[in-house]
C-alpha cells in the first residue's frame, strides 16, 4: 500500500540486509574482524615473571585441566580460585581447539592474538534473508567478503597474547594452541598487572579486584567502566561458585567463598559500578552506552521519500512490550554498529559485545525498531542483537555477553512486566512469518548452540519439573552439554559440524532414531524434507519450548508440531524434557480444523479511514479437532500504522479491534489463533 513500509502489500525499497542466521557453507571459523584500528599501548616487561617450566614442553603424564590451574597459580602467585574465575568468564573454561574468538581470542583465558585472527580470516557468505523491518522477505545481495586488512597497529586489549610471550617466554604458537600454556599466560597477565597497580602478589583473592578489571584490557593504565563490570562478574562468580564440564570433556570446579568482598582500596583505577554513558535505559549493574540509531529522511533508488531506520513511538502507553526477541548479528560488533547507523538500513534496540558483554543502545524502547521480520512483532518487542556467528559458538557465545545479556533481560522484564518465559523471550528463530510466502526466509538465529538453559539459569528461572511424570505438557531441556545431535552445514553443505552441546531436539515421524524427519510444509511447500541442517528448523525443538504431549512409547515422546505427532527421544535417565504445567487450546467442538496466523491484527471493522485494512492471512498450517498446543499469552488485535516521517511528533495510529488471540507453540516458531476458534484446556 502506497506509504506503508512494513506491509507485504506495498513494495519498499530495496535495502542492503544484515548477514543473518548462519547460512549454510558457512565456515564455522569466521574471523573476518573489522574496526580494530587504535593505538597500542606502550608494554613494559616484568622480568620478575618467568613463569617457571612450560607446560607445554611435555610432561611423563598428563595432568586435567584443574592440575593446570593450580601449578600456574602457584608458578606466578596468584590465587587459583581467582584464576578459575577470569577464566570461566572469559571462555568457561573452554579450550575452543585453538580457534580464535570474535576479538582474537585464544583458550581458557581468552588470549588476544588478532593479528594472527585477522590474517587466518577467511570471507564470509552472505544468504537470502528477510527484510528485518516488516513482512516482506527478500533475497539479499549474494557474494563474499573479503577478509578486513590487518591493521599496523592493535590496541593493547587484542594483543594481550604478545604480551603474555613476553612474561613466561612461552611461543605464540604454544599460547594459541596448548591451553595449559594459555592459562600460564593468563596468570602471567594477572600478576603483570597488579605488580604495575603496585599491590603485593597476595594469596587473597580480595586484593586482586583491579588487577582482575585491568585484564580484558590488556593494560593497568585506568580501567574502563565495562572493566569494572568484568571484574564484578568475576567476583559474583567466586562467590558463588562453579562446576562444568568443558567442550574437552573435562569436569573442573569453583569453590563458592560467598563472603568474598574486594579489600578496601582495590577500586581505584577501575570506574565505578554500572557507569553508563549518554542515555542508555540499562540496569546499573552492566556497562552500557547510548548510540543512536538514525531516524532520517532520504530518496531511496527511485526517487521516491522514505526514512529509517525506525519509527517514534510511545511504548508502553501506546502499546503493550510483550517481547523480547534474542538474536545474533552474523557480523562482527563493529560493522554491526556501522550498519544500525546506517539511516537506509534496519534498526534493534540493543548490541551486545561478545568479547566482555559491553551493551550499546540504539533505539529507544518507546519507539519501534526494525529487527524481527514481522511487523506485528517488531511494535510489541525489544530487540537484542549478540555479536556472533551461530555455527562457531564457542568463539563467540561468551560468558560475559551471556550475562551482560541476562541482567539487561532481567531490567526489561521488570521494567515493562514481561514474564520470563520463551512465550515472551523469543529467538529471532522462534519469529512466525507473518505471512506464507515470509516463511521460507525467515532468520534462524541465534540458532542451535545458543545455551537457552544456562540463559534462563542466569535469569532466575531455570527449565526443571512443574508437573508428574505423566504431565499432558512437557518443556524441551535437555542437558546442554552433553546432548550433541548431529548438524550439517557449519562449514561446507551437508559437512558434519563438529560434535558440540546443543538446545535443540530433533524430531522424527516415528519413535525411531531411523524414521525420517517432520516437514514443515511453511518451510518448504514443494513438500521437500526436512534436514539436519544447522538453519534448517522444519523438525526442531529447543530448550524452555514447552508443547504438548501427544503420546508416549519406550524412551520416546511425541509432541503435537505442525499438525502431525512428532516423536523425540527422551529416555529416563538422560532426559531431554521436564513435565510442565499449563494451559493447551484446541479447537472448539464442531470445528474440523481451523486457521493459524503470523500475526494478531484486528478486524477490518476496526481499521479507522485513512488506515489500509491489513488482511489476517492465514499460514500454510491448520490446528485440527484432536490436537492441542500449548497456549501462551492473550491478547487483542493491534496494527500499529507508522508510516509518515515527522521529526517533530508522534506520527503513528495503533489500531485495536475486538478480535482476541492465543499465541501457542505451533512448531520450532510461535503462532496465533483466534480466541473464538478453540477451547482454552488448563
Amino acid at each position: 500500500m502506497p506509504g506503508s513500509f512494513r506491509d507485504p502489500t506495498r513494495p519498499s525499497a530495496a535495502l542492503p540486509l544484515r548477514p543473518s542466521g548462519g547460512p549454510p557453507g558457512s565456515p564455522a571459523r569466521r574471523a573476518v574482524r573489522r574496526g580494530l584500528a587504535g593505538a597500542a599501548a606502550a608494554a613494559l616487561a616484568l622480568p620478575l615473571l618467568t613463569g617457571g617450566p612450560s607446560a607445554a614442553a611435555g610432561e611423563p603424564e598428563q595432568r586435567s585441566l584443574q592440575q593446570e590451574f593450580t601449578e600456574a597459580a602457584r608458578d606466578f602467585q596468584v590465587p587459583r580460585s581467582l584464576l578459575l574465575g577470569v577464566s570461566y568468564l572469559q571462555s568457561r573454561w573452554d579450550t575452543h581447539q585453538g580457534a580464535p574468538s570474535v576479538s582474537g581470542g585464544y583458550g581458557p583465558m581468552h588470549l588476544t592474538d588478532a593479528r594472527t585472527a585477522l590474517a587466518d580470516a577467511r570471507p564470509h557468505e552472505h544468504h537470502a534473508a528477510e527484510d528485518a523491518r516488516g513482512d516482506t522477505a527478500r533475497p539479499s545481495p549474494t557474494g563474499t567478503r573479503a577478509a578486513a586488512e590487518v591493521p599496523r597497529r592493535l590496541p593493547a586489549r587484542l594483543r594481550t597474547l604478545e604480551r603474555a610471550a613476553e612474561l613466561t617466554g612461552l611461543s605464540r604458537q604454544e599460547l594459541r594452541s596448548s591451553p595449559a600454556a594459555n592459562i600460564r599466560g593468563g596468570a602471567a597477565l594477572l600478576a603483570d598487572a597488579q605488580h604495575k597497580l603496585g599491590r603485593p602478589l597476595s594469596a587473597e583473592p580480595a586484593d586482586w579486584y583491579g588487577a582482575v578489571a585491568a585484564y580484558p584490557e590488556g593494560t593497568a593504565q585506568r580501567a574502563r567502566p565495562k572493566a569494572s563490570a568484568f571484574a564484578d562478574d568475576v567476583f559474583d562468580t567466586l562467590r558463588r561458585g562453579e562446576r562444568r564440564t568443558n567442550d574437552a570433556g573435562e569436569r573442573l570446579t569453583l569453590a563458592a567463598s560467598p563472603q568474598l568482598r574486594p579489600a578496601a582500596g582495590t577500586r581505584a583505577g577501575a570506574a565505578a559500578r554500572g557507569q553508563q554513558r549518554g542515555r542508555a535505559e540499562c540496569p546499573r549493574s552492566v556497562d552500557c552506552e547510548w548510540l543512536p540509531a538514525p531516524y532520517e529522511q532520504f530518496e531511496d533508488d527511485n526517487g521516491e521519500p522514505d526514512y529509517g531506520n525506525h519509527d517514534t513511538s510511545r511504548r508502553p502507553a501506546s502499546q503493550k512490550i510483550d517481547y523480547i526477541v534474542v538474536h545474533d548479528t552474523e557480523a562482527t560488533y563493529e560493522t554491526t554498529l556501522k550498519l544500525v547507523q546506517d539511516p537506509t538500513y534496519v534498526s534493534w534496540n540493543y548490541t551486545l559485545r561478545s568479547s566482555d558483554g559491553h551493551i550499546a543502545q540504539h533505539v529507544r524502547a518507546k519507539d519501534t525498531a526494525w529487527h524481527a521480520g514481522n511487523w506485528y512483532v517488531n511494535a510489541k518487542s525489544v530487540g537484542l542483537e549478540h555479536e556472533g556467528f551461530l555455527t562457531d559458538p564457542d568463539a563467540w557465545y561468551t560468558e560475559a555477553m551471556y550475562r551482560s545479556s541476562a541482567r539487561l533481560v532481567t531490567y526489561l522484564s521488570r521494567r515493562y512486566d514481561i514474564p520470563l518465559d520463551r512465550q515472551h523471550i523469543l529467538g529471532h528463530d522462534n519469529v512466525p512469518g507473518p505471512v506464507g510466502t515470509s516463511i521460507p526466509g525467515m532468520h534462524t538465529d541465534p540458532g542451535p548452540y545458543w545455551d537457552w538453559q544456562h540463559y534462563f539459569a542466569l535469569l532466575g528461572k531455570p527449565f526443571t519439573p512443574k508437573a508428574g511424570p505423566h504431565s499432558k505438557l512437557v518443556t524441551i531441556a535437555p542437558e546442554y552439554g552433553e546432548h550433541k545431535p548431529v548438524f550439517t552445514g557449519c562449514d561446507k553443505p551437508g559437512e558434519p559440524c563438529p560434535p558440540h552441546g546443543s538446545s535443540a531436539v530433533r524430531l522424527h515421524t516415528a519413535p525411531d532414531a531411523e524414521a525420517p524427519l517432520v516437514r514443515d510444509a511453511g518451510l518448504r511447500p514443494d513438500g521437500g524434507p526436512s534436514t539436519t541442517g544447522v538453519n534448517d528448523t522444519g523438525a526442531r525443538a529447543t530448550t524452555g519450548q514447552t508443547y504438548a504431549v501427544a503420546d508416549r512409547k519406550g524412551e520416546w515422546t511425541a509432541i503435537w508440531y505442525l499438525g502431525q505427532k512428532a516423536w523425540f527421544h527422551n529416555p529416563p535417565d538422560q532426559p531431554t524434557a521436564v513435565p510442565a504445567r499449563g494451559a493447551v487450546v484446541t479447537p472448539k467442538r464442531g470445528k474440523d480444523e481451523i486457521p493459524v496466523y503470523g500475526r494478531a491484527y484486528p478486524e477490518k471493522a476496526a481499521y479507522p479511514e485513512g488506515v489500509p485494512e491489513q488482511s489476517l492471512s492465514p499460514l500454510p498450517y491448520t490446528v485440527r479437532q484432536g490436537e492441542r498446543y500449548a497456549a501462551g499469552l492473550r491478547t487483542r488485535g493491534e496494527y500499529l500504522y507508522a508510516v509518515d516521517f515527522d521529526p517533530e511528533a508522534e506520527n503513528f495510529t495503533v489500531v485495536r479491534g475486538k478480535l482476541t488471540y492465543y499465541q501457542i507453540q505451533l512448531g520450532h516458531r510461535v503462532a496465533f489463533v483466534r480466541a473464538d476458534d478453540v477451547r482454552l484446556v488448563r
